[in-house]
């Protein structure tokens, strides 16, 4: 496999914004109303919120590419953690996608180990994130990552307020134990 992951900047706005709509919609889209679900891509993957993001010094968008196509991405992005992450110099995995395509072929995990690199490079100590109660599959590969469930969160799509797991690990350790 021909794979790369880089820093994502903001000339990649329509790249990323159509790569994300696309993974979204193939992991959610037969899942929610088609109302609620267009008007979360069109509020969250738009290509001008696509480049505020990717200028964004609170944010880190890493893209993996295969063969010089896009076929995932991961965000970082600084901010007040949810109280029932208790760990120290925590920063939140905000997206971590795959295309549907590259699922299983060990890109994730690649990825995975570039959003731990760069969560390093940051200064976070504890990595966490939100995860849909309903998606079985990313709920086990956090787990395989050493990730651990600690409370939970509203994430609307659209009009429909939905439960987020919350997710999280120590940074660079992934079998150190996080404070619960």
């Amino acid at each position: 496999m021909n794979l790369s992951i880089r820093r994502g900047v903001p000339a990649d706005a329509a790249a990323l914004a159509e790569l994300a709509a696309r993974t979204f919609t193939d992991t959610f889209g037969a899942d929610n109303h088609p109302e609620d679900l267009a008007a979360h891509l069109s509020q969250a993957y738009g290509v001008p919120q696509q480049g505020r993001e990717l200028s964004d010094p609170d944010m880190t968008t890493l893209l993996a590419e295969a063969g010089g196509v896009l076929a995932g991405y991961a965000q970082l992005r600084r901010g007040p953690a949810p109280a029932c992450v208790a760990g120290e110099s925590a920063l939140e995995l905000w997206r971590f996608y795959v295309v549907r395509a590259w699922q299983g072929q060990g890109l994730a995990h690649q990825l995975m180990n570039a959003v731990d690199a760069q969560a390093l490079s940051n200064g976070a100590r504890t990595l966490w994130l939100g995860v849909w109660e309903r998606n079985e599959r990313a709920k086990a590969f956090y787990r395989k990552n050493e990730f651990i469930d600690v409370g939970s969160h509203i994430f609307m799509v659209g009009s429909d307020p939905q439960t987020d797991r919350i997710m999280v690990r120590r940074v660079g350790s992934a079998s150190a134990p996080i404070p619960v």
